[in-house]
C-alpha cells in the first residue's frame, strides 16, 4: 500500500511555542509509520518556516533551529500546487506534495483559525477544526455569548476591549465587576491559550495589574467569576457525530491550573474517571457534544468544565488543539476509553479527509 504523505507543522508565532514542540514529539513519535511518509515543518518564534529533518528530541529542545539542513519551506495557497514549496538556499525550488497537513500548533496564529485559512485556500485536508470554529473558540468573549445564547450554563463573565480601560472607563468596569461578579475574580485576555496572562484577582487594589497582563497578550479582556468546584475534562473527536470519552478531572497544585502547573512542574494531580457520580457525568458528556456541535467544531477539541456542590455542570472553554504531551489530558483520556495514542492519531488523521 502506498504510504499517504503527512506535514506535521510544529512551534509558531505564539506564547506557547515550546509546548507545541513537546506535543509535536509525541505526534511525530505516534504516527503510524506504515501508514504515513512524515514531512515536517517547523516554524521559529520570528514566523520562518522551514523543512526539517530533526529527530523528535532535537524538535522538543529547540535544537531543531540549528539542523544545517533545514531548509525555507512554506505552504502554497495555490491549490495547483497541493503542497509545500522548499528552497534550496539558491533560485530553485521544489515542490513537495502532501495529503493531509497535522497542525500541532497551540495558541495564536496555531489555534485561531489563522492557519486553518491557510490550509482550507490550499485544498489540502488538514486534522482539527475549520477557521471559523478554531477561531471563535478561541476567543472567550464570543464562545461566552454563543453559549449564553444556547442556554450552556457556565461561569458569570464580563468583557471590554483593553483600551477602554481607561479614564473614566476604568471606574466604570470596575462597578460593573463588584456588581455582577464580586471577588475573587479571574482575569484573562480573550484570545490566548494555556492560562497565559491569567490572573486571579482577590480584591479591586489588584484589578489594574492583572489587566494590563492580559492586555499584554489580546486586545480584550475577559473577567470571570471564581467558581469553586472540581475541575474536569472531557475529550471530544469526530465531524457530524461526535463522541465524547470519558471525564477526566485535575487536582491543581497552584492556585489555579496555570501554564507552569500544565506543562513545567507537572505536579497536578489528575484523576481518570473523574470524582462524579455516573448521572452528572453522563450529563456533562452530553453538553461538551452539544457544544462541540454548536460551536462547528470538527476533528477534535478538550471541552473544559467546573463542577460545583458536586452536580451543577458550568462550561468552562473548548480547546481545539488540546496538549499532546506526555501529561496532557486529552490522549490520557482516550488512551482510557482503549485507544492508544497511534489509533487516536490515526483516527484524527481519517477524519481530516472526510470533512
Amino acid at each position: 500500500m502506498e504510504k499517504r504523505r503527512i506535514a506535521v507543522i510544529f512551534g509558531g508565532c505564539s506564547s506557547e511555542h515550546e509546548v507545541s514542540r513537546l506535543s509535536a514529539k509525541c505526534v511525530i513519535d505516534n504516527i503510524p509509520k506504515e501508514k504515513y511518509e512524515i514531512i515536517l515543518i517547523g516554524i521559529d518564534k520570528a514566523g520562518r518556516w522551514f523543512l526539517t529533518d530533526s529527530n523528535t528530541d532535537d524538535i522538543a529542545s529547540g535544537a531543531w533551529e540549528q539542523n544545517p539542513r533545514n531548509r525555507v519551506a512554506f505552504l502554497s495557497p495555490d491549490r495547483s500546487v497541493g503542497g509545500l514549496v522548499a528552497l534550496d538556499g539558491g533560485h530553485a525550488c521544489e515542490i513537495i506534495k502532501v495529503d493531509v497537513v497535522f497542525p500541532v500548533l497551540h495558541g495564536k496564529n496555531g489555534e485561531d483559525g489563522t492557519i486553518q485559512g491557510l490550509f482550507q485556500m490550499a485544498g489540502i485536508p488538514f486534522v482539527g477544526c475549520g477557521t471559523l470554529a478554531s477561531a471563535v473558540c478561541m476567543d472567550k468573549a464570543v464562545t461566552r455569548a454563543l453559549l449564553t445564547g444556547a442556554r450552556i450554563h457556565q461561569a458569570n463573565y464580563l468583557w471590554f476591549f483593553a483600551c477602554n480601560y481607561a479614564g473614566e472607563g476604568v471606574g466604570k468596569i470596575k462597578r460593573k465587576v463588584e456588581a455582577r461578579l464580586g471577588y475573587p475574580v479571574f482575569v484573562k485576555p480573550a484570545n490566548a491559550g494555556s492560562s497565559v496572562g491569567v490572573s486571579k484577582v482577590e480584591s479591586e487594589a489588584e484589578l489594574n495589574a492583572a489587566v494590563a497582563k492580559a492586555a499584554h497578550e489580546d486586545s480584550k479582556v475577559v473577567i470571570e467569576e471564581c467558581i469553586v468546584g472540581q475541575e474536569v475534562e472531557c475529550a471530544v473527536m469526530g465531524n457530524e457525530v461526535p463522541k465524547a470519552s470519558i471525564v477526566g478531572e485535575i487536582a491543581p497544585s497552584a492556585d489555579f491550573y496555570d501554564y507552569d502547573d500544565k506543562y513545567k512542574n507537572g505536579t497536578s494531580q489528575l484523576y481518570i474517571p473523574a470524582h462524579l457520580a455516573p448521572e452528572v457525568a453522563d450529563e456533562l458528556r452530553h453538553i461538551a457534544e452539544r457544544a462541540y456541535r454548536l460551536l462547528g467544531c470538527t476533528g477534535l477539541a478538550r471541552v473544559d468544565f467546573f463542577v460545583r456542590g458536586g452536580n451543577e455542570i458550568l462550561l468552562n472553554e473548548l480547546n481545539t488543539l488540546p496538549g499532546f504531551t506526555s501529561i496532557s489530558m486529552y490522549p490520557k483520556l482516550w488512551e482510557a476509553c482503549g485507544v492508544s495514542i497511534p489509533e487516536l492519531l490515526e483516527q484524527l488523521i481519517q477524519l481530516a479527509f472526510q470533512k
